[in-house]
């Protein structure tokens, strides 16, 4: 017999419309039943002839929701209802409901475009919006238009809204369900936790606050696996009563089983990752202790790596895990922040496809046959920068040809269930890759133990041995799990003998690490990127190796896992991508141009010798490397040159910035023989600047802006065009006779008038006036400083001199 959950309120306007439409949106809160009873309720119906596939993000929620679903058949799972993860299925040829993980249905798709056999897919939690999902319901979509019209399809969400998917797929109808919850009462805390307070021991206080005001059991969101072993060490003093169980990905099916299932005594406390936000019903929960964080995978495009982050919970993660209180009777929400904090929490967590590593997207729509991601239908499309580092990533590896089509090889690392570097790396090693490439692909065994991967290929090896011999703790579950993942990716193919650092580098051909110069352990990457480590760790000294697990620092990144790889082990790999090429730049620390010969990996540079006959155009062309840092070399001739220029309409433009925006244009065939700051110094700037100007320009700046004045006695004195009018200085005594102020076109010059000592007397711009005014007082003065001096009472009528009077005049 089938309980009535909240859901079938939604089921007599759902199932027509698949009828009518072959296609919907349901939208049900948690706890409606969504998720079991949905695929019955259509099988009831009999909407399609074919199986029905139901997408599930997690595969514990996958194999939960299959046996709950035969269990409310009263059959065991394999019958009618089954289910299908990576390494494991329960399906029988009676089978008419199949529970799947996400990327199963990517890979069935790539097999079987038209889904023979398939009359309807779910895509259930859509609202997580993971990249296997987003992947799935376009390749669907687009199966659905081209090959199958009769293909159903249903997405199924909590808390998305919903109006954007049903649009995406042709305005598809919209069924709500209200779903049934008891109400949930939320306590904050009154203050925020103060700074430097760790997470697990804020929140074993609120456990314990929570045991104690409460009653039934407790389920607690924290952020990751570390986090929740930390707080179970906390909670030994919690009563007799209650029982810890950890709930995250990495547990063996056992250990999950046992987290989600009744307490057949007293109060269960079950510490959860994100895992059990959705899909999952732990029964019993009366109360949610809210940690406030969750963990998310970010892909950073600049650097090429992934890391995973801690980040506040949005305000939707926040709603769904309140609302886990709810699903059995009133409950109690306990949250580790203040309720003023709420309002700085982000509304919605962001689609895996905006934040994530896509080298197995690109891979999968190269072997679809899709050049781009325009034409598919993508709710969010996806990073440019992220794409086009996959698309790079892959040519890298031989997946994508210059075209960016998939190759043969390419189409050997879809088939494998592993990213696509690791792929690449089984694909070319053989099975002798199979167990490095389910370490990498699985979380750390030896997780506080050094870098070196050797370690960890040990303890795989020989874990008796290991423990015995060694003083780092190995975590034998996931020691199990990468054996058994190991076992299963062995294809049988041999190759020839490689260590596993040259494995590794064919994985991360742009993590191949050279160190750098100096105490400190720095490595630059094949990729351009660098790296370092602790100190104290025993790998401190290698000088190549392969990182194989980063933090992400898109500056210097921390390594986590590496393996070193020998010289000759990268050379007989990559022999045909190590190159010579002619280095030469200019040094800002030598305060030179560098020319060197170097045999480079990608940015490694593996040998390096001086080029002793470097052509003088490309150590000319290295020097003006030399310009930008420095600096153009001015003079009192080059900058008058320019205040010229800059005062004649229709010239070139020769502010400082535009002139050393073009320095490759004018001054290049003047940097011969100039390799050093010294050497610039040296360099008369006047020459170069004068060669910007054609012949024309030349004559109309004389004319219109000259270099020099010319005095009555012939002598030629410089024009100073650097302040408000131009300027010249000159002795009194040579403008005697001077009637008529001297101009620059039309434009009269400033002149400042000098001593016999060539000190400043006047500075006029009209000698005529001068001569009528204050020339008599300077007169006065002048003649008792300088009696020598002729200092006549008219000067307009006396001719000019710098020569003194004769003596005994």
């Amino acid at each position: 017999m089938i309980t009535r959950l909240p859901i079938e309120d939604a089921l007599p306007a759902l199932i027509p419309a698949l009828r009518d439409h072959g296609r919907a949106v349901l939208q049900a809160p948690p706890g409606a039943g969504k998720t079991t009873r949905v695929p019955l309720a259509m099988l009831e119906a009999d909407l399609c002839k074919g199986r029905i596939l139901m997408l599930e993000p997690r595969r514990l929620a996958a194999r939960a929701a299959a046996e709950r679903m035969a269990q409310t058949l009263g059959e065991k799972v394999g019958a009618t209802v089954g289910y299908r993860i990576r390494g494991e299925a329960k399906v029988s040829r009676t089978t008419r409901i199949e529970v799947v993980t996400e990327g199963i249905l990517t890979r069935m798709i790539q097999s079987d475009p038209s889904l023979d056999g398939i009359g309807a897919v779910i895509f259930d939690e859509f609202h997580e919006r993971s990249l296997n999902a987003d992947l799935g319901l376009a390749l669907t979509w687009e199966v659905r238009g081209a090959l199958r019209e009769d293909l159903l399809l249903l997405v199924m969400s909590a808390t998305l809204d919903a109006e954007p998917v049903a649009a995406l797929l042709d305005d598809a109808p919209v069924i709500t369900s209200q779903g049934r919850s008891y109400p949930v009462e939320t306590r904050w805390l009154d203050r925020p936790l103060p700074k430097g307070q760790r997470l697990p021991e804020a929140a074993a206080t609120l456990v314990k606050q929570a045991v104690a005001e409460t009653t039934g059991s407790v389920l607690v969101f924290l952020p990751g696996e570390g986090e929740i072993r930390r707080l179970a060490g906390m909670l030994s003093d919690l009563p007799a009563e209650c029982h810890v169980h950890p709930l995250f990905g990495a547990m063996d099916f056992k250990a999950q089983r046992a987290a989600i299932a009744p307490a057949k005594s007293g109060r269960k406390i079950v510490l959860a990752t994100a895992i059990a936000e959705t899909s999952l019903t732990i029964d019993g929960i009366r109360v949610v202790v809210d940690c406030g964080q969750a963990r998310r995978a970010r892909f950073d495009p600049a650097s090429g790596m992934s890391r995973l982050v801690t980040e506040r919970v949005t305000k939707a993660e926040a709603t769904q895990r309140r609302g886990r209180a709810g699903r059995v009777a009133e409950g109690m929400c306990y949250r580790l922040w203040t309720k003023g904090e709420e309002g700085g929490m982000a509304p919605f967590p962001p689609a895996e496809i905006e934040a994530a590593d896509l080298t197995g997207l690109v891979l999968e729509l190269a072997l679809w046959g899709a050049g781009s991601t325009e034409d598919l239908a993508l709710l969010t499309p996806p990073n440019p920068g992220a794409y086009a580092g996959a698309k790079a990533l892959l040519t890298q590896l031989g997946a994508l040809d210059a075209g960016g089509r998939i190759t043969d090889h390419g189409r050997a690392l879809a088939a494998l269930p592993l990213h696509p570097r690791l792929a690449h790396m089984v694909a070319v090693a053989g099975d002798q890759a199979a167990l490095l490439a389910a370490l990498l692909a699985e979380r750390d065994p030896l997780r506080g133990a050094p870098v070196d991967l050797a370690l960890r290929i040990e303890a795989l090896t020989d874990l008796k041995r290991f423990s015995a011999e060694r003083p780092y703790p190995a975590n034998a579950g996931t020691i199990q799990r990468i054996r058994a993942e190991a076992k299963r990716l062995r294809r049988g193919k041999t190759a020839g003998r490689l260590s596993p650092g040259e494995m590794a580098a064919l994985a991360y051909p742009d993590r191949i690490g050279l160190r750098r110069k100096g105490d400190t352990p720095r490595w630059v990457l094949s990729g351009g990127k660098g790296a370092m480590m602790r100190a104290d760790d025993p790998m401190a000294g290698a000088r190549l190796l392969v990182a194989t697990d980063l933090d992400g620092d898109a500056r210097e990144a921390r390594i986590r896992q590496a393996v070193e790889i020998s010289e000759a082990g990268l050379r007989g790999l990559y022999g045909e991508r190590i190159t010579w090429r002619d280095h030469c730049e200019w040094s800002k620390r030598d305060r030179r141009v560098v020319a060197r010969q170097q045999e480079v990996f990608g940015a490694l540079v593996l040998s390096d010798r001086i080029w002793r006959d470097a052509p003088d155009e490309v150590l000319a062309r290295a020097m003006l490397g030399g310009v930008r840092d420095l600096g153009l070399p001015w003079n009192d001739a080059a900058r008058r040159f320019q205040a010229r220029v800059l005062l004649v309409d229709d010239m070139p433009d020769f502010t400082d910035d535009a002139l050393m925006a073009a320095i490759d244009d004018w001054l290049l065939p003047y940097l011969t023989g100039i390799r050093t700051a010294n050497d610039l110094k040296g360099l008369n700037l006047l020459e170069p600047l004068r060669s910007i100007l054609t012949w024309e320009q030349m004559q109309r700046l004389d004319r219109e802006a000259p270099a020099h004045f010319t005095t009555p006695l012939g002598n030629r004195i410089p024009i100073d065009y650097s302040g408000e009018a131009p300027e010249i200085s000159l002795r009194l005594q040579e403008m005697f006779g001077v009637t008529t102020h001297p101009k620059v076109g039309h434009t009269p010059l400033r002149v400042t008038l000098l001593s016999p000592a060539r000190r400043p007397v006047q500075t006029t711009m009209d000698i005529p006036g001068f001569w009528a005014s204050s020339y008599a007082d300077v007169r006065k003065d002048m003649r008792a400083r300088y009696p020598k001096h002729p200092w006549p009472e008219d000067p307009t009528s006396t001719d000019p001199t710098l020569r003194a009077k004769p003596r005994g005049k």
